[in-house]
């Protein structure tokens, strides 16, 4: 194994913990039974749930049991046209006509619910789609009310955000969101659209559509006027439905790149405004003075307790060459003392991957690593015995042309490369044609603005890794999108100004 010199001394150096295995610890489950689940969800249009003209349905299910939990309406053609219409009289009759303040106030009281609610939605988002509970509870819900409550605050400060412009809603916005963050990806997109005096017709992904159906629940219990917000689960489809359709003005879509192009040319001479969050592969740059022991947390946590399953997750290491030796064994000693599990249980670190096809994926980049001739280190944990999963694991020995090095995986997987020079690290960084977000680890401040002007990504953090914040700016360079989502950028996006 490369590097195994550094990683028995660690082993020396921490005798707490028997090498290869994790603490034992009681199960702790999160309880369910407070979460009431539909046998069917229709489609929500105009203010209620209906049944899909299409006539289709689809089950979707636990990935952690592989166990169905409900069966979900598919859009069609039809079902999209309804939801767009709706979206319009509703936009047209009652939600462009309310005062700013107003429609502040029904943000808020969304915001507040979705608080009151937290525990359900967090217990619903880990069991449709396998992270951890605790990062569900901890990180997604919470975020989706911190963006309610923002963008609330904003829905009639709007001519003060753009002074000596006027602001005006630009329509129906069709918004599609992908399966990694389906609560805190329906609240990203939402909330601002909603604060400006758009309505709305949301695609959910269609292997995570629950959260979103039980979002709409909590529309009605807010007392939204029906229209303003239509759901439309499905697959591809659907998708394209809504964004062909002539009556949306414009399109917000988080996903893959090769689908974002696919967007772009459908919509090219429309008319219709277009936003793209798309593929990432992140690099996260470690120097030699650097606090090790935080950079390697701030590397578990961009790329492991997600299971990956974050377009700006850090899954390119890139390690001064003086510390790799150090800083790969302080990595292997701690992702191998990570839980993988039941996702529900509040001591698993690494839940379920997302589906059985994105499982495949990731293992077919796995194996052409190695064939590759990178070399594959794995926790060697034990993984239930039913559902998707895959263990973290880390290569070395990575080349740049590697397909592990340039290819967005979406699951536990992290490339090691190092570099001896800023330069070399920038180069490495910048070689790639995505540039969603990055990571520095330095106690040189100056040391981090000058890599920071470098780097050609949207987002960069700094001794820290994946901290978001619904008054920043989120968003791409190059085929990693364009556009911003959040903060005063983000309201620009869904304004005729």
């Amino acid at each position: 194994m490369q590097f195994a010199d550094g990683v028995e001394r660690l082993r020396a150096e921490r005798p707490r913990l028997e090498f290869g295995a994790a603490w034992d610890y009681a199960p702790a489950p999160e309880a369910t039974d407070h979460l009431r689940l539909d046998g069917r969800y229709g489609l929500y249009i105009g203010g209620r749930f209906v049944e899909p003209k299409s006539g289709r349905w689809f089950a979707t299910i636990n990935p952690a049991t592989e166990e169905p939990l409900a069966e979900v309406a598919e859009a069609g053609e039809a079902d999209v046209d309804a939801a767009v219409r709706a979206a319009e009289s509703a936009q047209r009759r009652v939600w462009g006509r309310l005062p700013a303040a107003e429609r502040g106030k029904y943000l808020f009281r969304i915001a507040r619910l979705l608080q009151e609610k937290a525990r359900e939605f967090a217990v619903l988002e880990t069991m449709n789609g396998g992270k951890p509970i605790t990062e569900a509870r901890d990180v997604d819900v919470p975020l989706a009310v911190a963006h309610f409550f923002h963008h609330a605050g904003w829905a009639d400060k709007l001519a003060d955000a753009f002074a000596g412009r006027a602001p005006r809603p630009l329509g129906v916005c069709g918004q599609i969101i992908p399966w990694n963050f389906p609560l805190l990806m329906a609240a990203w997109k939402i909330a601002p659209a909603l604060a400006c005096g758009n309505t709305v017709v949301l695609k959910p992904a269609e292997t995570t559509p629950l959260t979103a159906l039980h979002l709409a629940k909590l529309f009605d219990e807010a007392g939204l006027p029906p229209g303003v917000v239509n759901i439309v689960p499905g697959a591809g489809e659907t998708g394209a439905s809504l964004v062909n359709h002539p009556r949306v003005a414009k399109i917000a879509f988080t996903g893959s790149t090769e689908v974002g192009k696919l967007i772009q040319r459908a919509v090219a001479g429309t008319g219709k405004r277009l936003t793209l969050e798309l593929g990432g592969k992140a690099a996260n740059i470690v120097f030699a003075d650097a606090a090790l022991d935080q950079a390697v947390e701030g590397i578990i946590r961009g790329i492991y307790f997600n299971q990956g399953h974050v377009c700006c997750a850090g899954s390119r290491l890139l390690v001064e060459e003086s510390i790799a030796e150090d800083l790969i064994a302080r990595l292997d000693w701690r992702i191998r003392s990570l839980r993988v599990g039941d996702p529900l249980d509040k001591n698993t670190d690494v839940g379920a991957i997302n589906s059985r096809a994105q499982l495949e994926k990731i293992r077919e980049l796995a194996r052409a690593g190695v064939d590759d001739g990178a070399v594959m280190h794995q926790s060697d944990c034990a993984l239930p015995g039913k559902g998707y999963f895959f263990p973290p694991t880390y290569f070395t020995g990575v080349a740049q042309s590697h397909r592990i090095a340039r290819e967005e995986i979406f699951g536990p997987v992290l490339a090691v490369m190092t570099f001896r020079t800023p330069d070399e690290a920038i180069e490495k960084a910048n070689n790639l044609p995505y540039g969603l977000s990055a990571g520095v680890w330095t106690d040189k401040g100056a040391k981090i603005f000058a890599m920071t002007r470098r780097l050609r990504a949207g987002v960069v953090w700094a001794n820290t890794f994946n901290k978001f914040d619904p008054a920043s700016p989120f968003g791409g360079y190059k085929e990693s999108g364009f556009g911003r989502e959040g903060g005063r950028h983000g309201l620009e996006a869904y304004l005729e100004l």
